[in-house]
């Protein structure tokens, strides 16, 4: 269950890698199934009827998807919360910059730039290929990660509200957690 609610977990490159493929996997079996249901009664519901269970199934996979990617972006050191609603933004603005300005867009038949198809190939090189944060250096078999014995360490309910210690981390303002 850790993996299927998992927003608080690490996931590698190798794990990353192979749940989004099994993820699509398991989508497409999904999606076939789907349709041959949905085809055998067609003809008696009505077009509204049937587009409930696909935008459920596409709402659900989406959502796998983003918990895929916050926990590898976890494990790189990066702060989901901060990136995925950021990335999430850049590809809304790509769309509509594309959409106002047609001139901008990659191919007249596109609904994106070409920055933002860069930005897109960017982050998704660096879910699949980044190496993990330094806090694993330990757990990997890597040198022992030394901790400076003037800065004790604080837990984030120390440090006060989640959000505080969020952007302390995000700032730099709590070195002292990182030891690096």
């Amino acid at each position: 269950m850790g993996f299927i609610f998992g927003f608080n977990m690490r996931l590698g490159r190798l794990q990353y890698f192979l749940a989004s493929l099994g993820l699509g996997v398991v989508f497409i079996v999904l999606a076939v199934v789907m349709a041959a249901g949905l085809g055998a009664v067609t003809a008696q519901t009505s077009a509204l009827a049937i587009s409930w269970p696909i935008i459920a199934m596409i709402g659900l996979f989406l959502i796998a998807n983003l918990m895929l990617q916050a926990m590898r972006f976890r494990d790189i050191g990066w702060d989901p919360v901060c990136v995925i609603p950021a990335w999430i933004a850049v590809m809304v603005l790509d769309y509509v910059i594309a959409g106002r300005f047609p001139e901008y867009a990659a191919t007249s038949s596109h609904h994106g730039t070409w920055v933002g198809g860069l930005i897109n190939l960017g982050l998704s090189v660096a879910l699949l290929f980044f190496p993990s944060g330094a806090d694993d250096a330990q757990a990997s078999g890597g040198p022992p990660v030394s901790r400076t014995p003037s800065a004790p360490l604080r837990s984030a309910r120390s440090a006060g509200s989640a959000t505080e210690a969020r952007l302390a981390r995000i700032t730099g303002g709590d070195t002292a957690r990182r030891g690096w």
